[in-house]
């Protein structure tokens, strides 16, 4: 005669929803891994490869150092032109992220600027030469996670911009935190974000960024100060000779 069975009759199905159940999550885990590989790690690689490229175009169509460089005022910049929506038009060199840190900078804060060409320009904000404040945004954990370590710019730390009109070198004076919201910090004059870009008599950079890294809940801001300018023709700053081509 045969035994009895110990399990209920009900148990079988419940086992086998159990088991697909699982299947499912692991399923979705691995996809969940892969999404997360793909945003952090090719991402960042298409980005690199894109922006290498735009470095390479813009370095080209510049005037090489001269050996009669023309006189030139380093306090009284040229002021660079408005470019088109979406042109790279300059080059962003800040030695604290690295001796061979160097991007595009690119016209629009918008995914299709940001995700391929680098640092791209707030639109409603000043041109390097320019007084006022000259503005940049740029990803931190992908698409190149060109400002990825932002926070470990100092006060003191030289941020060099060049363009088809020379080089523009700031000094880091302030960083913070604020929330997405705080839009205050890309005003002419952050510190006194109601006074109209006509008053404004300091020539300022602003970096933003998302924080924490992995997250976007805040933004980080460094803002730094004009020093000095020199064409193109007079030769790169000494910090960042060895990046030009």
């Amino acid at each position: 005669m045969a035994q009895p069975s110990n399990t209920p009759q009900g148990g079988q199905p419940l086992r086998l929803a159990a088991h697909i159940l699982g299947e499912i999550l692991l399923t979705l885990g691995f996809i969940l891994l892969l999404f997360v590989g793909w945003q952090l790690w090719w991402t960042n690689l298409e980005a690199d490869a894109n922006q290498a490229q735009a470095l390479e175009s813009f370095s080209q169509e510049l005037p090489a150092p001269s050996p009669e460089a023309p006189d030139y005022d380093p306090l009284n910049p040229s002021v660079t032109a408005s470019p088109s929506y979406g042109q790279v038009y300059g080059a962003v060199y800040i030695p604290r992220l690295g001796e061979n840190y160097a991007r595009p900078l690119a016209e629009g804060v918008g995914s299709d600027v940001l995700d391929t060409l680098g640092l791209g320009h707030y639109p409603q904000s000043q041109n390097p030469g320019q007084y006022g404040n000259l503005a940049l945004a740029g990803h931190r954990q992908t698409n190149g996670a060109v400002l990825d370590q932002i926070d470990s710019l100092q006060t003191g730390d030289k941020i060099y911009i060049r363009t088809a009109e020379g080089y523009y070198t700031y000094t880091v004076y302030q960083s913070s935190i604020v929330l997405p919201h705080q839009v205050e910090v890309i005003a002419p004059n952050p510190d006194q974000p109601d006074q109209p870009l006509e008053e404004a008599n300091r020539r300022l950079l602003t970096l933003t960024s998302c924080h924490p890294r992995y997250g976007d809940t805040e933004r980080y801001i460094v803002h730094a100060e004009f020093s000095s300018w020199q064409p193109n023709q007079a030769g790169p700053p000494q910090e960042i000779t060895h990046l030009i081509p």
